[in-house]
């Protein structure tokens, strides 16, 4: 059974992008979002392609959750949190539509310790609209 999602990473309410958890398993995550009125960088009738990166991120955060929660066996949180970084971000357009569902796949690179580096897809069912590569380290808390 797919996960809540906020069993998995920390968003909630106008922050939350994610609709749905198609996959998950140790190395990948596949999602899909929904372009929303209440969406951060909307304009008009659509939100930037930066939103892109987010939804990577989000993406990826789904994956670490999952791993961390079978792991652990703790909520999404609990371990300390996590510092991202864009490596590298590549849009294909400049805009998206309101109501326009995306598809987002990320999947673990590479994994030392604490830090991982995350590929993630974005698509418009078979358009590529985006590729971000983002680079991520463990803030672990102090008791552990």
């Amino acid at each position: 059974m797919i996960e809540d999602i906020e069993n998995l990473i920390p968003h909630r309410e106008r922050l939350k992008l994610i609709d749905t958890i198609v996959s998950v398993d140790q190395k990948h995550a596949v999602c899909t979002a929904t372009v929303k009125e209440s969406w951060p960088l909307l304009s008009g009738d659509g939100v930037c392609a930066i939103v892109l990166v987010e939804l990577a991120a989000q993406t990826s955060g789904i994956c670490i959750g999952w791993n961390e929660k079978l792991k652990t066996g703790r909520p999404q949180g609990e371990a300390g949190g996590w510092l991202v970084g864009i490596k590298k971000a590549h849009f294909h357009v400049d805009k998206i539509p309101l109501n326009t569902s995306i598809i987002l796949r990320s999947e673990n690179r590479l994994v030392v310790e604490n830090y991982k580096e995350v590929a993630a897809t974005a698509r418009i069912g078979q358009t590529l609209v985006g590729e971000i590569v983002l680079q991520i380290l463990l803030a672990t808390r102090d008791d552990e």
